[in-house]
Order: structure tokens, then sequence, then C-alpha cells
């Protein structure tokens, strides 16, 4: 492990949360939306992550890599509104499977997780900075 793995590991563990907190934030702004660009309901995203293997550019050996953003396919939910203009022919409406419960934890999940790197990050730089004081 090199000096600067610490700080490495840490700053992709702050990107995957952000990017976390990003989906979250969509997720959130279209929990009502019925019908998207492809004319259905949107439906829920979520970040997929996995270990870093270092084999590539962008990923850190024992970090944090984002493998992808994936459609929940979970069920849409399904609501009596005859009214809708989205409603199908017996007057339900198809709305997306968002639960604002569930996004609010999952981004105080990413948050705290933004934080512990945060904190890590600044002990790997306390540490740096004592050694160095030391070779003073």
């Amino acid at each position: 492990m090199g000096m600067f793995d610490p700080l490495r590991i840490s700053a992709s563990g702050m990107t995957a949360e952000r990017l976390r907190m990003d989906v979250i934030a969509e997720n959130l702004a279209n929990a009502n939306t019925t019908r998207g660009a492809n004319g259905q309901p949107y439906r829920r995203k979520e970040v997929v992550l996995q270990e870093g293997t270092g084999k590539s550019f962008d990923q850190v050996l024992g970090g944090v890599a984002v493998s992808g953003v994936v459609d929940d396919q979970s069920p849409l939910r399904r609501v009596y509104d005859p009214g809708n203009p989205d409603a199908d022919a017996k007057g339900f409406v198809s709305l997306p499977n968002v639960s604002s419960v569930t996004e609010m934890v999952d981004l105080i999940t990413a948050q705290r997780g933004y934080e512990a790197d945060i904190q890590a990050m600044n002990n790997a730089r306390t540490m740096f900075t004592r050694a160095l004081d030391i070779l003073r």
C-alpha cells in the first residue's frame, strides 16, 4: 500500500456517495412522474457499487467503483384516478415505484458514508503531517 492510497480510497468513496445522492435526488424529483420521455412512468434508479480492482484508470485498488446505475424493476404503484389523462381504460394510473421514506433513508445513509470518507481523509492528512513533523 502506497502513502497516498488512503486518500485515493476515501476519494473514491466520496465520489460513489455523491453519485448515490444525485440519483436519490433524481428519484425524489420524479416521484410523481407518470409519463417520461419513453411514455412510461418513471422507474426508481439505484447505484450499484463494487470493490475497486485497480485495473482501470478510474478504479482504486481497495476503493469503491460504480459498476452502473440500474432501474429498480419492482412493480409500479397503481391508483384509481379516472380523471387523470394517463389513466388506462379501467381508470387506473401507474405511478413510479419511488417511496419518499426509502429515498430519505438512503439519502441519510449516503450522507453518513460521505462524512465518514471525509473523516478518513482528514485522519490520513493528520498522520502525514505528523510523520513529516517527526522528520524535521
